[in-house]
């Protein structure tokens, strides 16, 4: 009898929960990031913060002018995201995980994905955390 009762339980609440479902194509459309511009002279960022939502695909491009060589890391964004593509100078590459980027020189790369998780993620450039090269992508 303990049975019937805990198995009616379970049904009702899987019964009364609405699933989540996407409808459509999540990879299409992106919506664009403003470009974060790394000066490397002032040692600043143009933006150094992000607000995002889970399920939605963006493009982030990074503009760099090309002082010295920066990594760009951003390893709990990467892990709770999907990355579809990351675009360098008009070459694609199809990640299957993705930790950081790096500038030998000046350029430009898009990083295109989908936040698959909630969370507030730092990224930083490497050596230069501490001194104001870092930033947070706020995802809901």
């Amino acid at each position: 009898m303990k049975l019937g009762r805990v198995g009616a339980a379970f049904a009702a609440l899987f019964m009364s929960a609405t699933p989540l479902l996407a409808e459509g194509n999540l990879a299409s459309q992106p919506e664009r990031l403003p470009d974060m511009e790394i000066d490397s002279a002032e040692l600043t960022l143009s933006v150094n913060q992000f607000e995002l939502e889970t399920g939605k695909y963006y493009r982030w491009r990074i503009v760099h002018d090309g002082g010295e060589e920066f990594q760009i890391v951003a390893p709990d964004l990467f892990r709770n995201s999907w990355v579809s593509q990351v675009v360098i100078e008009d070459l694609e590459v199809k990640p299957l995980g993705l930790h950081s980027v790096e500038f030998d020189d000046e350029g430009t790369i898009d990083i295109w994905f989908v936040p698959i998780r909630p969370g507030d993620f730092d990224f930083w450039i490497e050596g230069y955390e501490n001194r104001g090269l870092a930033g947070t992508f706020v995802v809901r």
